[in-house]
């Protein structure tokens, strides 16, 4: 697609990462997926991104251990308030973004907190049953004294990132390397800045770093056929870890077959379940609000963890007392995020038309962007989003759980000591995590995300049969 460029109109620098190098130019203009700023790039040379696979991957012989000294390094340099390219890096990104640059530059920064020894240990332990495995070939022998080696092998990967949250780009950046990928960052339009910045970081710390030689970042329009159709090859890559909306995902399919998987961290939804023990006092009821609205402002609800549902176990002048409270919350919170982003049109017109049903919809707030609750009988058949949450009155959360299904990724929930007793439930229906509410943010290092655990399925898994011991 060709981007006209009006006079007074300065495109945004977005240079590339290939295999080590840095690339600069401005061949291609390209706009921003929500802002339509334009950005500039330079020409997208595919023969430089792709890893022969003649050639034995950079990192393959690498120690897991050094892997982690050089990430832990990164993390260091990334946080460091005189590192010029990460602050270039917001400069530009507050251009393309739609959230406010406080917010990017909290979230660029505290990313790097992945960044640390202890984690990065944790995280592989817990998706490798025996790590060695990612340094050589572990020997085995099964109960017919059949002998083999199976090693975690390098793969090549081609990450398709989400322009929701910068932090994505150091935890690939950082899964891949303890991989041993090659990899390929097919960066966003929101934020075609941060894996590049983060790359040129390593670059500075040693340009010869097998980490460094094994990363290229570039931008390409996603669905460009002229690009997919040669890249999303198995020739060329084993798998595509893909993150973002259901179009992102959908286009990546048509390009499988054998020899080329996909690894998906496709759209979720979360959702957080409120029982009645919420209302047995005001100080309670403040709380279990409180504790919502967190998880509502996730990111400014740009986040996938970000609770989007919330069903109420309570009549309808509970339920209206507690979207009243969290009403309150939600727009102290986006007071102090200095976003101040209205809802778009086609969202305005439907909150709107609901504002006039009243015997079935109450609205708390407005659709400026400084926070809205909508309470509701049913779900709304709309995506809520942009500090928005629709609070859904139950009789009884077991009424709830027929809400759950396998895009409900965090389910926040209140009272905590009620939880054990409906996770089977919810694992049925397909969602991925249950937590306190008020804690859809952080997890437990090492857990599956999205169902699974991804480093382990990055990964080739190789083995070398070696015969039958005879006695």
């Amino acid at each position: 697609m060709t981007v006209t460029q009006t006079a007074d109109e300065a495109a945004v620098s977005a240079p590339f990462f290939q295999r080590g190098e840095l690339a600069e130019g401005a061949d291609t203009l390209h706009r921003s997926r929500d802002l339509g700023v334009t950005f500039a790039t330079p020409r997208l040379a595919l023969d430089r991104v792709v890893h022969p696979r003649g050639e034995v991957p950079p990192l393959l012989n690498v120690p897991l251990t050094e892997i982690i000294d050089f990430l832990v390094e990164t993390g260091e340099r990334i946080r460091d308030p005189r590192n010029p390219l990460m602050r270039e890096c917001v400069d530009r990104m507050s251009a393309t973004h739609v959230l406010p640059r406080a917010v990017l530059e909290s979230q660029v920064t505290g990313a790097a907190a992945y960044l640390d020894r202890r984690l990065l240990q944790t995280v592989v332990e817990q998706n490798f049953p025996d790590p060695r495995a990612l340094d050589e070939w572990i020997p085995k022998q099964d109960f017919t004294g059949r002998k083999s080696f199976v090693r975690a092998f390098a793969p090549r990967l081609v990450h398709v990132l989400p322009g929701n949250s910068p932090g994505v780009a150091v935890k690939s950046i950082a899964q891949g390397a303890m991989v041993k990928a090659v990899n390929l960052f097919k960066m966003s339009s929101s934020d075609p800045f941060t894996t590049v910045a983060i790359l040129r970081t390593m670059a500075e710390i040693d340009p010869g770093h097998p980490i460094v030689r094994s990363m290229s970042a570039v931008y390409w329009r996603g669905g460009d056929d002229a690009v997919e159709r040669i890249l999303y090859r198995p020739q060329y890559f084993d798998k595509i870890v893909a993150w973002g909306g259901g179009d992102a995902i959908d286009n990546v399919v048509k390009y499988l077959g054998p020899g080329l998987q996909l690894v998906s961290f496709d759209p979720k939804t979360s959702i957080s379940m409120v029982g009645r023990e919420a209302f047995a006092s005001e100080e309670t009821l403040d709380l279990a609000a409180a504790l919502t609205a967190s998880d509502v402002m996730v990111l400014n609800q740009e986040a996938c963890v970000a609770s989007r549902f919330v069903y109420i176990e309570a009549d309808h002048a509970d339920a209206d007392r507690f979207c009243a409270r969290l009403h309150d919350h939600i727009s102290a919170k986006a007071a102090a995020s200095g976003d101040a982003r209205p809802l778009d049109r086609d969202l305005r017109e439907e909150i709107d038309t609901l504002k006039m049903l009243d015997d079935e919809f109450q609205v708390w707030g407005r659709t400026d962007g400084t926070g809205l609750v909508i309470r509701s009988d049913e779900p709304v058949g709309f995506h809520p989003l942009n500090k928005t949450a629709n609070v859904v009155r139950v009789d009884s959360l077991d009424q709830a759980v027929k809400y759950v299904n396998v895009a409900t990724q965090t389910i926040g929930f209140y009272p905590f000591e009620r939880m054990a007793d409906y996770r089977d439930r919810l694992a049925s229906g397909g969602a991925q995590r249950v937590v306190r509410l008020g804690e859809a943010g952080p997890s437990t290092i090492g857990n599956p995300h999205d169902a699974m655990y991804p480093l382990h399925r990055f990964v080739h898994w190789m083995a070398h049969e070696d015969g039958t011991m005879t006695a």
